[in-house]
Protein backbone atom coordinates (compact mmCIF):
# COMPACT_ATOMS: atom_id res chain seq x y z
CA UNK A 1 0.00 0.00 0.00
CA UNK A 2 1.29 3.29 -0.80
CA UNK A 3 1.02 6.47 1.02
CA UNK A 4 -1.11 8.15 -1.08
CA UNK A 5 -3.44 5.00 -0.36
CA UNK A 6 -3.56 6.24 3.36
CA UNK A 7 -4.45 9.34 2.92
CA UNK A 8 -7.02 8.49 0.35
CA UNK A 9 -8.37 6.50 3.58
CA UNK A 10 -8.26 8.79 6.10
CA UNK A 11 -9.95 11.78 4.06
CA UNK A 12 -12.47 8.93 3.37
CA UNK A 13 -13.16 8.52 7.08
CA UNK A 14 -12.66 12.04 7.47
CA UNK A 15 -15.67 12.82 4.84
CA UNK A 16 -18.12 9.63 6.44
CA UNK A 17 -17.55 10.80 10.11
CA UNK A 18 -18.62 14.46 8.92
CA UNK A 19 -21.53 13.56 6.65
CA UNK A 20 -22.73 11.04 10.01
CA UNK A 21 -22.54 14.62 11.72
CA UNK A 22 -24.45 16.58 9.71
CA UNK A 23 -27.00 13.79 9.26
CA UNK A 24 -27.35 14.00 13.57
CA UNK A 25 -27.76 17.92 13.63
CA UNK A 26 -30.50 17.83 10.98
CA UNK A 27 -32.54 15.02 12.99
CA UNK A 28 -32.34 17.53 16.26
CA UNK A 29 -33.25 20.48 14.09
CA UNK A 30 -36.19 19.11 12.75
CA UNK A 31 -37.73 17.60 16.31
CA UNK A 32 -37.08 20.90 17.75
CA UNK A 33 -38.88 22.19 15.21
CA UNK A 34 -41.85 20.12 15.38
CA UNK A 35 -41.79 20.34 19.70
CA UNK A 36 -42.48 23.94 18.62
CA UNK A 37 -45.10 24.03 16.55
CA UNK A 38 -46.97 21.82 18.78
CA UNK A 39 -47.11 24.49 21.49
CA UNK A 40 -49.69 26.70 20.14
CA UNK A 41 -51.61 23.51 19.15
CA UNK A 42 -51.43 22.31 22.96
CA UNK A 43 -52.24 25.76 24.24
CA UNK A 44 -55.16 25.77 22.59
CA UNK A 45 -56.29 22.26 24.13
CA UNK A 46 -55.82 23.72 27.48
CA UNK A 47 -57.72 26.57 26.44
CA UNK A 48 -60.77 24.31 25.46
CA UNK A 49 -60.48 22.48 28.74
CA UNK A 50 -60.86 25.28 30.71
CA UNK A 51 -57.31 25.61 31.99
CA UNK A 52 -55.40 28.98 31.40
CA UNK A 53 -51.36 28.50 31.18
CA UNK A 54 -49.63 30.62 33.91
CA UNK A 55 -45.79 31.38 33.30
CA UNK A 56 -43.56 29.75 35.75
CA UNK A 57 -42.59 30.65 38.35
CA UNK A 58 -45.29 32.04 39.67
CA UNK A 59 -45.11 35.21 42.06
CA UNK A 60 -47.32 34.30 45.03
CA UNK A 61 -46.52 37.53 47.12
CA UNK A 62 -44.41 37.52 50.86
CA UNK A 63 -45.58 36.00 53.49
CA UNK A 64 -47.55 38.04 56.27
CA UNK A 65 -45.50 39.94 58.96
CA UNK A 66 -47.85 39.74 61.58
CA UNK A 67 -50.54 37.03 62.19
CA UNK A 68 -54.16 39.17 62.65
CA UNK A 69 -55.28 39.06 66.44
CA UNK A 70 -52.18 37.83 68.08
CA UNK A 71 -50.15 40.26 70.02
CA UNK A 72 -46.43 39.52 70.17
CA UNK A 73 -45.76 40.97 73.43
CA UNK A 74 -47.68 42.37 76.32
CA UNK A 75 -48.56 45.99 76.36
CA UNK A 76 -45.93 47.67 78.13
CA UNK A 77 -48.33 50.73 79.32
CA UNK A 78 -50.66 48.28 80.37
CA UNK A 79 -47.77 46.18 82.77
CA UNK A 80 -46.35 49.80 83.99
CA UNK A 81 -50.02 50.64 85.58
CA UNK A 82 -50.96 49.15 89.01
CA UNK A 83 -54.43 48.36 89.97
CA UNK A 84 -56.84 44.83 89.42
CA UNK A 85 -55.15 42.91 86.20
CA UNK A 86 -58.52 42.15 84.30
CA UNK A 87 -59.45 41.43 80.83
CA UNK A 88 -61.79 43.23 78.22
CA UNK A 89 -62.76 41.83 74.89
CA UNK A 90 -62.18 43.69 72.00
CA UNK A 91 -63.39 43.17 67.99
CA UNK A 92 -61.11 41.47 66.21
CA UNK A 93 -61.67 40.36 62.91
CA UNK A 94 -65.61 39.09 63.47
CA UNK A 95 -65.39 37.87 66.58
CA UNK A 96 -64.18 39.01 70.06
CA UNK A 97 -60.93 38.55 71.96
CA UNK A 98 -59.56 39.16 75.56
CA UNK A 99 -56.51 41.78 75.98
CA UNK A 100 -55.43 42.70 79.33
CA UNK A 101 -55.58 45.67 81.00
CA UNK A 102 -55.93 47.12 84.88
CA UNK A 103 -58.71 49.05 86.67
CA UNK A 104 -57.97 50.79 90.14
CA UNK A 105 -59.56 49.92 93.12
CA UNK A 106 -59.56 51.73 96.17
CA UNK A 107 -58.56 49.33 99.22
CA UNK A 108 -61.47 48.76 102.06
CA UNK A 109 -63.86 49.10 99.49
CA UNK A 110 -67.30 47.24 100.46
CA UNK A 111 -68.42 44.96 98.13
CA UNK A 112 -71.13 46.37 96.75
CA UNK A 113 -69.30 49.26 95.83
CA UNK A 114 -66.39 47.26 94.68
CA UNK A 115 -68.50 46.00 91.86
CA UNK A 116 -69.70 49.22 90.48
CA UNK A 117 -66.01 50.43 90.54
CA UNK A 118 -65.00 47.55 88.66
CA UNK A 119 -67.55 48.36 86.08
CA UNK A 120 -66.89 51.83 85.61
CA UNK A 121 -63.12 50.82 84.93
CA UNK A 122 -64.00 47.92 82.46
CA UNK A 123 -66.20 50.47 80.57
CA UNK A 124 -63.88 52.70 80.16
CA UNK A 125 -60.84 50.28 78.86
CA UNK A 126 -63.14 49.22 76.83
CA UNK A 127 -64.40 52.54 75.07
CA UNK A 128 -60.57 53.76 75.17
CA UNK A 129 -58.39 53.46 71.88
CA UNK A 130 -56.59 50.64 71.44
CA UNK A 131 -52.57 50.79 72.03
CA UNK A 132 -50.74 50.83 68.52
CA UNK A 133 -49.80 47.40 68.63
CA UNK A 134 -53.41 46.42 69.24
CA UNK A 135 -54.53 48.34 66.52
CA UNK A 136 -51.71 46.98 64.22
CA UNK A 137 -52.88 43.42 64.97
CA UNK A 138 -56.33 44.34 63.97
CA UNK A 139 -58.05 44.95 67.13
CA UNK A 140 -60.86 47.60 67.69
CA UNK A 141 -63.91 48.65 69.94
CA UNK A 142 -67.26 49.68 69.33
CA UNK A 143 -67.95 50.57 72.99
CA UNK A 144 -69.23 54.80 72.73
CA UNK A 145 -66.88 56.73 75.26
CA UNK A 146 -68.26 58.59 78.30
CA UNK A 147 -70.99 55.04 78.79
CA UNK A 148 -71.47 55.09 82.99
CA UNK A 149 -72.53 52.42 85.12
CA UNK A 150 -74.65 52.65 88.24
CA UNK A 151 -75.61 50.16 91.08
CA UNK A 152 -79.66 48.59 91.55
CA UNK A 153 -82.76 50.39 91.43
CA UNK A 154 -84.30 49.97 94.66
CA UNK A 155 -86.71 46.69 93.50
CA UNK A 156 -83.57 45.41 91.18
CA UNK A 157 -81.48 42.08 92.14
CA UNK A 158 -78.80 43.24 94.10
CA UNK A 159 -76.22 42.12 91.30
CA UNK A 160 -77.52 45.00 88.80
CA UNK A 161 -75.52 47.16 86.68
CA UNK A 162 -77.66 50.59 85.63
CA UNK A 163 -76.04 51.35 82.18
CA UNK A 164 -76.50 54.90 81.32
CA UNK A 165 -77.59 53.94 78.16
CA UNK A 166 -80.48 51.30 77.64
CA UNK A 167 -78.53 47.84 76.34
CA UNK A 168 -81.12 47.63 73.76
CA UNK A 169 -79.82 51.19 72.49
CA UNK A 170 -75.69 50.27 71.94
CA UNK A 171 -74.55 48.57 68.67
CA UNK A 172 -74.42 44.65 68.75
CA UNK A 173 -71.09 44.69 68.78
CA UNK A 174 -70.68 47.12 71.81
CA UNK A 175 -73.59 45.26 74.10
CA UNK A 176 -71.44 41.83 72.80
CA UNK A 177 -68.46 43.27 74.07
CA UNK A 178 -69.93 44.54 77.69
CA UNK A 179 -71.92 41.94 77.89
CA UNK A 180 -68.72 39.27 77.62
CA UNK A 181 -66.32 42.03 79.43
CA UNK A 182 -68.45 42.15 82.50
CA UNK A 183 -69.74 38.71 82.98
CA UNK A 184 -66.32 37.05 83.08
CA UNK A 185 -65.04 39.96 85.79
CA UNK A 186 -65.66 40.66 89.45
CA UNK A 187 -68.55 43.01 88.56
CA UNK A 188 -70.55 40.02 88.62
CA UNK A 189 -71.11 36.33 89.89
CA UNK A 190 -69.05 34.42 87.59
CA UNK A 191 -71.32 32.21 86.07
CA UNK A 192 -70.85 33.40 82.75
CA UNK A 193 -73.91 35.91 82.75
CA UNK A 194 -74.50 39.54 83.96
CA UNK A 195 -77.56 41.71 84.79
CA UNK A 196 -78.03 45.20 82.87
CA UNK A 197 -80.74 47.84 82.85
CA UNK A 198 -80.31 51.06 81.38
CA UNK A 199 -81.48 54.57 83.21
CA UNK A 200 -84.86 53.88 83.12
CA UNK A 201 -87.52 52.25 85.50
CA UNK A 202 -87.48 49.29 83.02
CA UNK A 203 -86.48 45.77 84.76
CA UNK A 204 -83.11 44.71 83.95
CA UNK A 205 -81.93 41.50 82.04
CA UNK A 206 -79.42 38.82 82.87
CA UNK A 207 -77.35 38.37 79.30
CA UNK A 208 -75.13 35.57 79.00
CA UNK A 209 -71.96 35.46 76.96
CA UNK A 210 -71.80 32.07 74.93
CA UNK A 211 -69.40 30.49 72.63
CA UNK A 212 -71.78 31.95 69.28
CA UNK A 213 -71.63 35.51 70.67
CA UNK A 214 -67.92 36.07 71.17
CA UNK A 215 -67.69 34.25 67.43
CA UNK A 216 -70.27 36.25 66.23
CA UNK A 217 -70.80 39.30 67.54
CA UNK A 218 -71.81 41.49 65.20
CA UNK A 219 -74.88 38.77 64.13
CA UNK A 220 -76.01 36.45 67.50
CA UNK A 221 -77.65 38.61 70.10
CA UNK A 222 -76.45 37.46 73.59
CA UNK A 223 -79.43 35.04 75.36
CA UNK A 224 -81.43 37.22 77.75
CA UNK A 225 -84.49 36.48 80.63
CA UNK A 226 -86.15 39.13 82.49
CA UNK A 227 -84.27 39.70 86.31
CA UNK A 228 -86.34 40.16 89.36
CA UNK A 229 -85.00 40.17 92.69
CA UNK A 230 -85.76 37.40 94.77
Amino acid sequence: MTAGDERGRADGYGRVRGRRRGLGGGRGAVVRGRALLALPALALLLAGCGIRPTEVPTDFGGAPSRVPCSLTQPDQATQAERGVPVQVFLLCGSSLATVDRVVRVPEGTADARRRVIVAQGLLEQLAAQPSASEQAAGYTTHVPRGLTVAGPHPKDPEDTLRLGAAPAALSAYALAQIVCTLSDSAAAEGDGSVVLGGPDAAAPRRYECTDDLRSRPGTTKPPSTEATAE
